[in-house]
């Protein structure tokens, strides 16, 4: 099994900035491909970013994934930038065997999720 927690999500004004943090940590995670998705109030989940380094359209050149080693697995994050009221949404961090599915918004593990709210 993997496990993910998220911190980090906010309340920002548009223009602002957040850093989402997820810890990663479980079994054979070297197996797995991880990703940042978000679902937005009454939308479907999509895939934000992966750490095979796709970026949605829709977030390219503000939002940045990136990981690092850590003694129980590994921490992944996202750096948000240049928000806008439009990514409100609650970001979860997630674990597949198939990277194209995090990039459809899929995941087999996925953590609790993190709140960003963005006002204009």
């Amino acid at each position: 099994a993997v496990y993910l927690v998220e911190s980090g999500g906010g309340s920002v004004l548009a223009g602002g900035s957040l850093r989402l943090s997820c810890v990663v940590s479980g079994d054979r995670l070297s197996d797995y491909y991880f990703g940042w998705l978000r679902q937005a109030p009454g939308k479907e989940s999509e895939g934000v970013a992966t750490d095979d380094y796709w970026t949605a359209d829709s977030v390219k050149g503000r939002f940045t994934i990136s990981k690092a080693n850590d003694p129980n697995g590994m921490i992944l994050y996202l750096q948000l930038n240049d928000l806008m009221p439009e990514d409100t949404a609650v970001y979860s961090c997630g674990a597949d065997l198939r990277e194209s599915k995090l990039r459809r918004g899929l995941a087999d593990y996925w953590g609790q999720g993190t709140q960003v709210t963005v006002s204009s």
